[in-house]
This record gives structure tokens, C-alpha cells and sequence, in this order.
């Protein structure tokens, strides 16, 4: 290859480069925003917090950056540092604790990071918005289900045992439990006999099944979210007692949803959020304020009560979390 030669091969190389680095980079265009999307458990309500998050960063055009704290604060700390290094745009985060969770996520705001909290949130004014349910209506809807349930099948008298998220999610498990104990606190014949934490699905079937032999007077049972319910419903067929023990919950999911169908006539009514709708406002919001938007301080989504006593509208539930996880 001659001198010509070789410079024309070289010019070749230096265009087909610039061609695709072209293509790649898009010049004049914006750089990609790139969003950190954080749960802190592995169930039904996060994942579908996860699909909402993903659907609205499709919809946006933008990064998702996906991570689970696992229900440790430490590690909670070292995302959050992990994505100030990276320098995201923004969190979108269910903190574990209205406290610790601070300092966190001050720092990531100290860095310009737009912060949104969803499910949970901190004591503090960093985030720029707070996407809920309103937790102690949740805890409420099922409390009014399950009034409703003792007034017309147990004549008024009931003795409930409890499962809680207290050491797990503090704020969030108080309020529930305040909503469900203010409805059934009306009916004089009403008796707690036990309150526990349990809120994974394993925990649930050992606190129950020991309540169950501790208080054989127990004939209701109340779960402040989805794995104590699960767990609670378990516990109920496994000690044979189906038709003797009502199980009520908090939280919904497609496991769930076929226990109300079931049969065996345990499960009686979950009030559900709206996880899926969750998720993608918090990631809209988050843009939102990126842009410069005005955004609300605080959204609260309603609850869906699913009974027993309504087939259908267990099913339609069905078929929408079918269509929302295809």
C-alpha cells in the first residue's frame, strides 16, 4: 500500500468514527436522565411498584437505575452514596425510617439530586415529593370489612390477634394499626389477645400457628400487610381451622386475590394500594421537578377494598395485575 493509499484508508477510518460516534451520541441532543428507583423488600407491592417505575421511564425516555435495600438501613446508606458518586438525577425512594433515612438523603440533595419518596417517607423537607396511600385509611377500610364481618356472623363478639410491621416500618405499621383498631374499637364484645410482628409470609405462619395455640379463643385475625397475610392465612389452614378463623389483611396481590376466591372461606377482605400507579407517579413526579415544574408536596392515592363477598371484583383485580406484569 502506497503513501496515497494509506491516507486514503486513514481519512476511511476517521469518517466511519465519526459516523458512528454520531450515531451513538445524537449531537445537540440532551444527555439521557438516569433516575435511581429504590425498594426495600422483594413482594407483590414492590414489584409492582418496580413495573410502574419501569413503564414511566420507557414513556419519559429516560434511565432506571434499580435497587433493593432489603430492609437494611446500612445498605440503604450505601445506595445512596453509591448514586451521589454516580450522579443521577434523581431518587425515587420508600426510606426505611422517617429519621435515619435522613442524613442520606440530605447529602444526595446537598449534591442536586431531586429527591421523591413514595410508600414511606422522612421527617424532613428534601423530598421534593411524597407519593402514598393514605396508611391509616388503609388499615381503616379493612377494620370497617371486618366490624362489618363480626356484627353479621359473630353477633358482635370477636377475640382478634394482631400481626404488625412495627419493628420493620414503624410509621407506616402504627398508622395501620390505628385505623383498623379505631373501626372495631365500636363493637364492646371485641377483645385483642395478641400483637405480634410478622410480615413476611414465613414469620406469619410461625406467630400464628403460636397464637392460635396459646389463644384458642381467637376467631379473627388482622395482617398490617401482604406477607403477614399470607402467612396468617397459611397458619389458619394448617391448624384445620377454616370456617372457625376469619383472616383479614392489608395490602393486596395476586396470591391474595386467590385466597379470597378459595374455597376454604378464609380469607375474608384485603384493602390494597395501588403499588403500580405508585411507582410510575413517583418517576413522573421526579421529572417534574427536574424540569422545573411545579409538583404537590404530598399525593395521597385511595385504597381498594377486595371481599369475598364480591367475586367479580376480585377477578377484574385479577386481570389487571395479568395485563400491568405481561
Amino acid at each position: 500500500m502506497n503513501t496515497s493509499q494509506r491516507i486514503v484508508a486513514a481519512l476511511w477510518l476517521v469518517a466511519c468514527i465519526l459516523v458512528l460516534g454520531g450515531c451513538a451520541r445524537k449531537p445537540g441532543g440532551p444527555p439521557q436522565r438516569r433516575i435511581a428507583g429504590i425498594v426495600f423488600q422483594e413482594d407483590q407491592f414492590f414489584r409492582l411498584v418496580l413495573f410502574g417505575m419501569r413503564e414511566a421511564a420507557r414513556e419519559e425516555g429516560v434511565e432506571l437505575l434499580e435497587a433493593n435495600s432489603a430492609s437494611k438501613p446500612d445498605k440503604e446508606i450505601q445506595l445512596v452514596n453509591t448514586y451521589i458518586a454516580q450522579k443521577v438525577d434523581a431518587i425515587v425512594i420508600s426510606p426505611l425510617s422517617a429519621r435515619v433515612s435522613i442524613s442520606a438523603l440530605e447529602r444526595a440533595h446537598a449534591s442536586g439530586i431531586t429527591v421523591v419518596t413514595y410508600n414511606t417517607t422522612i421527617e424532613s423537607s428534601v423530598p421534593a415529593s411524597y407519593i402514598e396511600s393514605d396508611q391509616t385509611d388503609l388499615g381503616a377500610s379493612t377494620g370497617r370489612a371486618a366490624r362489618a364481618y363480626i356484627e353479621k356472623n359473630l353477633g358482635g363478639n370477636a377475640t382478634i390477634a394482631i400481626l404488625a410491621f412495627l419493628s420493620q416500618a414503624p410509621e407506616q405499621s402504627i398508622q395501620r394499626t390505628t385505623g383498623f383498631k379505631r373501626e372495631i374499637a365500636s363493637l364492646p364484645g371485641v377483645r385483642i389477645a395478641a400483637e405480634q410482628d410478622a410480615w413476611l409470609a414465613e414469620q406469619g405462619v410461625k406467630k400464628v400457628g403460636d397464637i392460635l395455640t396459646a389463644n384458642p379463643s381467637v376467631n379473627i385475625i388482622w395482617a398490617a400487610n401482604e406477607g403477614g397475610t399470607v402467612g396468617a392465612v397459611m397458619a389458619v389452614k394448617n391448624a384445620g381451622k377454616g370456617g372457625k378463623v376469619a383472616v383479614f389483611g392489608t395490602d393486596t396481590g395476586e396470591q391474595l386475590a386467590d385466597f379470597l376466591l378459595a374455597d376454604d372461606g378464609i380469607l375474608q377482605a384485603v384493602t390494597g394500594q395501588q403499588p403500580y400507579e405508585i411507582g410510575s407517579l413517583a418517576v413522573h413526579t421526579a421529572l417534574r421537578a427536574l424540569k422545573g415544574e411545579k409538583v404537590l408536596p404530598r399525593v395521597s392515592l385511595p385504597g381498594i377494598l377486595l371481599s369475598r363477598a364480591n367475586p367479580d371484583s376480585v377477578q377484574a383485580f385479577k386481570q389487571r395485575l395479568n395485563t400491568m406484569t405481561r
